[in-house]
């Protein structure tokens, strides 16, 4: 039916053998690395409803509480903890505000120094930016 060079037969060779290239995996798990175990689904941004402020204590050897808040995301329904960066920056933050969460930048995805299992941060507050309501430039919109 098929010779040993038959097109088709290539062709099954080729996929069987590109499975064993490394490169190949390695591009295959990072493209599966975006979405799996990101509640953001591989965006790099996402946005949801404050449903309380808390305050998560730091891994050993540092002490102090972190000011964080619980988000559940807009697109997606599934809630996570989000750092409030910064000094006073969490004054500005309220219960059933919309804001705009992304990444903290830990590796692979993970979390960031002392800060146990939190892996975003808080950037906007109604559409108004954190740092700009922190600093006194402008002020939150009253909804």
């Amino acid at each position: 039916m098929a010779g040993e060079f038959a097109a088709r037969a290539l062709e099954k060779k080729r996929k069987k053998w590109k499975r064993k290239d490394r490169r190949y995996r390695k591009k295959i798990k990072a493209r599966m690395h975006d979405t799996k175990g990101n509640l953001t689904e591989g965006s790099p941004q996402a946005r949801g409803i404050v449903i309380e402020k808390r305050g998560v204590t730091a891994k050993q050897p540092h002490s102090g509480i972190r000011k964080c808040v619980r988000v559940q995301l807009i697109k997606n329904g599934k809630q996570l903890t989000a750092l409030a960066p910064k000094d006073g920056a969490i004054k500005f933050i309220d219960e059933h505000d919309e804001v705009t969460v992304e990444g903290i930048g830990g590796a692979q995805g993970g979390p960031k120094g002392d800060l146990w299992g939190v892996k975003y941060r808080v950037t906007h507050v109604n559409g108004v930016a954190l740092e700009m309501l922190r600093t006194g430039k402008k002020e939150k919109v009253k909804r």
